[in-house]
């Protein structure tokens, strides 16, 4: 490549202006007889070379207000080889199952059609359930523990057994006390049967009652929901605001009433299911960008503004671009300060889901707009859950007042659902305005720093002791890599041995070869907490064989964290057909 095509993009400027290069390297002013200023800094040519750890620090520096900086490593050769054998070796078992169990010389506990039904269109999908039926089941045991305290730092569980390999399970009667709780979203520790959100929400429900029955728009506007809202749009820095019910719903129900027909709707390939959904929902046309990849990004943005609709090429209606804060997979962190200026470079719209972030991030816990010290004005959608940082249910939406009065008239969710129970209103009252420091303490500050620590100091303890982890450094959800399939239910079982409670993923839910245990770090855990969750992490992991050496490791720089190139870093203008106000 010519030193003319290059350049660092951690010298460009934002700032809706590009110079071009002529061919001895200096930049040129003119183009089409338009004079341009503000050009973008020519950098030399560096060499190729092999990504190490240093080059995970995100290159538009200029966008950032603190440095950014997220790991994801290869999977090890030798493991990436070892998972598909595994995987395949099951397979192969699962095929000769499947005979067996067709001839009947092994029980088979799946659903199936009847002979009479044979001739219809089948209810049951059994190549699609070969997954379930065989490798699932194995590992069922680990999943849908059965909870019987408060879901804080530490929690109690039923125990179960199962006599037919994981197809059922019978409570033995027997509690297991004192379980450490690495796995639940109970980001600021507001999960509890005690102190002042408990109040709160004992008080609502003497006066208010449990259910509302009836929706906000006939019977069941109560003004605990008015004050939630006022409240967290005064939180957000938003002008108004509204709560949803289920958080799912806030996004399944509500992207269809901002898109449909003649929309272009542009979603990170790891968005959560509750997006995908709404998308779906909402008749758009959907692309898909590669995980927090700029360039993907732009690319997309300029090919729509290019090409416009398919067929009739018409310029789209809407474009729409689908973000989450926080990862609950990856824990990695949406590059916002980029999907900004992308954004309003091409006259796009911006939708972010904060359920994971909101509460778990910035210096006063608004999530990953406070996080990078941005205007909450930039982002056009801004939306969230109650479930993760508030210990409550429910979801919000808010930014200008014009797009909050259009979806309560639009949203099926805020026309049809039920109305937020009181206690859970309460709760979200109450805890908001502690993290804000509203309620005259500074508990919230406490909470918010003691996150930040805990997540800090766990994180830094599995790297040295030799895991693979992925995400933000800032990142309360902390993804530790396990690969091998069978490792999946080791890891969960052997951690619950040692009175952990952990949450183990596997695929579909992920790659097949990048299968991993995911923590959730919570204000409410202690060090002497942390410690001894991360020493019976090391005691598995030696057990497991999870740890790897610097030499059994292959650094890798995933293209979330690569630079605008310069043949596709924001260019002119576009003439874009300014979208209509949702």
């Amino acid at each position: 490549m010519p030193p003319s095509m290059t350049k660092s993009s951690a010298n460009k400027q934002i700032n809706g202006d590009v110079c071009h290069r002529t061919s001895n390297g200096k930049t040129s002013s003119r183009r089409n007889g338009f004079v341009k200023n503000h050009c973008l800094f020519q950098q030399p040519q560096q060499k190729s070379r092999r990504p190490s750890e240093n080059d995970h620090v995100v290159r538009n520096a200029s966008l950032y207000n603190k440095a950014f900086v997220e790991q994801f490593e290869e999977t090890p050769l030798l493991v990436a080889v070892l998972t598909y054998v595994g995987y395949g070796i099951l397979t192969i078992f699962g095929y000769l199952r499947d005979f067996l169990r067709h001839w009947g010389m092994e029980k088979c506990h799946v659903a199936r059609e009847r002979e009479e039904q044979k001739d219809f269109v089948p209810l049951y999908q059994d190549f699609e359930n070969f997954y379930t039926r065989n490798l699932y089941m194995r590992i069922r045991d680990n999943w849908n523990r059965p909870i019987c305290s408060v879901p804080g730092a530490k929690m109690d569980l039923l125990e179960r057994a199962s006599k037919d390999y994981n197809w059922t399970f019978q409570h033995t009667g027997k509690v297991v006390k004192d379980v450490i709780n690495m796995g639940s979203y109970n980001y600021l520790g507001f999960a509890e049967n005690t102190g002042r959100c408990a109040d709160a929400a004992t008080e609502s429900t003497h006066e208010y009652g449990v259910g509302v029955g009836s929706t906000r728009y006939e019977m069941g506007n109560l003004d605990l929901h008015e004050d939630l809202e006022q409240l967290v749009a005064r939180f957000l820095g938003v002008e108004s605001s509204m709560a949803f019910g289920m958080g799912f719903a806030t996004n399944s129900m509500n992207i269809p009433a901002l898109a449909g027909k003649g929309c272009l709707i542009l979603s990170d390939e790891l968005n959560h299911a509750s997006l995908v959904l709404g998308a779906r929902l909402s008749g758009s046309i959907i692309r898909v960008f590669k995980h927090n990849n700029m360039v993907s990004l732009e690319k997309l943005l300029r090919d729509a503004i290019v090409h416009g609709q398919p067929r009739t090429r018409r310029p789209w209606k809407k474009i729409l671009i689908l973000v989450e804060g926080i990862y609950s997979m990856e824990g990695s962190i949406v590059r916002l300060p980029e999907v900004i200026a992308l954004k309003e470079r091409y006259k796009a719209f911006l939708y972010l889901d904060e359920a994971h972030s909101i509460g778990a991030l910035g210096p006063r816990g608004g999530g990953v707009v406070d996080y990078f010290g941005l205007d909450p004005k930039d982002v056009d959608i801004m939306m969230g859950t109650f479930t993760k940082s508030f210990g409550a249910a429910g979801g919000y939406i808010g930014g200008k007042r014009e797009l909050i009065d259009y979806l309560r008239s639009h949203s099926h969710s805020a026309i049809y659902a039920t109305s937020m129970s009181p206690p859970v209103s309460q709760q979200i009252i109450t805890s908001m305005k502690i993290i804000m420091g509203e309620d005259g303490t500074t508990l919230g500050g406490v909470r918010l720093r003691q996150l930040s620590e805990n997540t800090t100091y766990f994180r830094r303890k599995l790297r040295e002791m030799g895991f693979i982890i992925y995400g933000n450094d800032d990142s309360p959800v902390v993804p530790m890599m396990l690969y091998m399939p069978a490792k999946i239910g080791a890891f969960g079982r052997e951690m619950l041995k040692r009175n952990i409670g952990t949450v183990v993923v596997g695929f579909p839910a992920t790659p097949i070869i990048e299968s991993r245990a995911r923590f959730c770090v919570s204000a409410a855990h202690t060090r002497d907490i942390l410690d001894t969750a991360l020493e019976a992490i090391s005691e598995v992991g030696d057990v497991l064989q999870l740890k790897y050496s610097r030499h059994q490791r292959r650094p890798h720089l995933p293209s979330s964290l690569g630079s605008w190139s310069s043949e596709e870093s924001l260019l002119q203008e576009p003439n874009h057909v300014k979208p209509s106000v949702m």
